[in-house]
C-alpha cells in the first residue's frame, strides 16, 4: 500500500487573528440546529472536537454524538448510523476528511464544520474558513460558539487545546478570573492554568473503552460550570475529576519516561506501548512545550503498528513527513506544525532514519 499524505496545513502563529466565518454563516449553522429535531454529532476525538460537540449538543440538548476514531477520515462504514438513530441531520465537526462516500450515502442533510483542508466535496454544506484564506486555522470550537453563543468556558477550553487565542478571552478573563491563573499566553494557558487542567480532564475523558467514553460524555453535556469538575461539587463533578487523576498517574508516567529521552540530538523520539489508551497527542504537546527547539515524535505501539503524533514549533513537518513515507506502507498528514503518521513497526526506525535526513 502507498503512503497516503493529508495535504493539510496549520498555522501556528498565534498573535494573529485571521478571517472568520462571516456573520451569516454562523447564523446559518444557528438555523441548522434550530430546524433539527434529532441530529447526529460525529466529531474529532480531541479537545477541539469534543468542545465543538458539547457546544452544539448543549445548545440543541437532541441528538447522539459518536467520536470519530476511524483515522484519517470519517467514512461510509459511520453511515449506518444515521438510519439506526433515525436522524434528520449529521454534523460533522473538526473532521479533516469527510468522504463522499459517507455523504452520498446520506439520505438527510449533512453540515461540516471543519479547518482543516478545505476539501472538494458536494452536496454537503461546509463551513470552514479555509476555504476563503488558505491558512485561516481557527479552530471548530470557536466556529461553534460563535453560532451558539453560550458555554463560554468550553469555547475557552477547545480554543486553547488548539493553540489559538480566541478573541474572547478578555470576557472570559471577567467571568473566571481565577482560570487564568494570571497567564496571558496560549502556552502557559495551556500548561500553566486551571484551563490547561481543563484541557487534560477533557482529553482524557476520550480515553479508555468505549462504553466508559459514552458515560463521561453523557456527564459532560450536563456540567453546569468548570468548578462543579474542579472543585468536584456534585457527584457528577467527582466521578469526572476522580476518573482524570487516575488516567493522570499513568500519564504522569509516561511523561516521566519520554523526558528521559531528551537528549542534545534535535529529535525527541519516545515509544510506548499501551493496549487500552493513546497519549501521544497529550505527551508531544507537552514535551514541545518543554522543548521548543526540538521536534517531537511520540509513538505508540499496538497491533505491529506504530501510531505517532509529531510536533514542532518552526520546522514544516509535512513535506518531510511526505518524503519520509515515500514506499512504506503507512499514512500521515495534518498541520503544519503538528501532524500524526502511522507506519508498520517493523519500517519505523527506517522512517525516523529518513526522517532525520529529510530535514537536514
Amino acid at each position: 500500500m502507498n503512503s497516503k499524505i493529508l495535504n493539510t496545513t496549520f498555522k501556528y502563529n498565534l498573535k494573529i487573528q485571521y478571517k472568520m466565518l462571516t456573520q451569516k454563516q454562523y447564523q446559518q449553522i444557528k438555523e441548522e440546529l434550530d430546524n433539527s429535531q434529532n441530529p447526529l454529532f460525529f466529531y474529532d476525538d480531541d479537545p477541539d472536537g469534543l468542545c465543538a460537540f458539547l457546544l452544539l449538543y448543549r445548545y440543541i440538548k437532541e441528538g447522539h454524538g459518536f467520536v470519530v476514531k476511524t483515522h484519517p477520515k470519517l467514512d461510509v462504514r459511520s453511515a449506518p448510523k444515521i438510519e439506526q438513530y433515525d436522524a434528520d441531520k449529521v454534523f460533522v465537526l473538526d473532521v479533516a476528511n469527510l468522504d463522499q462516500e459517507f455523504i452520498d450515502a446520506s439520505k438527510v442533510p449533512v453540515i461540516w464544520i471543519d479547518h482543516h483542508g478545505p476539501y472538494d466535496r458536494h452536496n454537503v454544506k461546509y463551513f470552514n474558513p479555509r476555504i476563503n484564506k488558505k491558512n485561516a486555522n481557527i479552530p471548530t470550537t470557536y466556529l461553534c460558539y460563535k453560532a451558539v453563543k453560550q458555554d463560554l468556558w468550553i469555547a475557552m477550553v477547545g480554543c486553547i487545546a488548539d493553540y489559538y487565542m480566541p478573541d474572547f478571552f478578555d470576557e472570559f478573563k471577567k467571568k473566571y478570573p481565577d482560570l487564568t491563573d494570571n497567564q496571558k499566553t496560549v502556552g502557559d494557558l495551556y500548561f500553566k492554568s486551571k484551563v490547561g487542567i481543563l484541557i487534560k480532564i477533557f482529553s482524557f475523558c476520550l480515553k479508555g473503552q468505549t462504553s466508559d467514553v459514552v458515560k463521561n460524555m453523557k456527564i459532560l453535556t450536563r456540567i453546569k460550570s468548570p468548578y462543579e469538575i474542579l472543585n468536584q461539587e456534585t457527584s457528577r463533578g467527582r466521578f469526572i475529576f476522580q476518573r482524570y487523576e487516575k488516567i493522570k498517574n499513568l500519564y504522569d508516567g509516561l511523561l516521566k519516561d519520554a523526558l528521559a529521552q531528551a537528549s542534545k540530538d534535535k529529535f525527541l523520539i519516545y515509544t510506548y506501548s499501551e493496549d487500552k489508551m493513546s497519549f501521544t497527542g497529550d505527551l508531544a504537546n507537552e514535551l514541545l512545550d518543554k522543548y521548543p527547539k526540538k521536534i517531537v515524535i511520540v509513538g505508540r505501539k499496538k497491533n505491529e503498528d506504530v501510531r505517532m503524533s509529531i510536533r514542532s514549533k518552526n520546522t514544516l513537518i509535512p513535506p518531510i513527513l511526505e518524503k519520509s513515507l515515500s514506499g512504506l506502507e503507512g499514512y500521515g498528514g495534518g498541520h503544519e506544525f503538528a501532524c500524526g503518521a502511522n507506519v508498520k513497526e517493523t519500517d519505523f526506525k527506517e522512517f525516523i532514519k529518513r526522517m532525520k535526513e529529510n530535514i537536514a
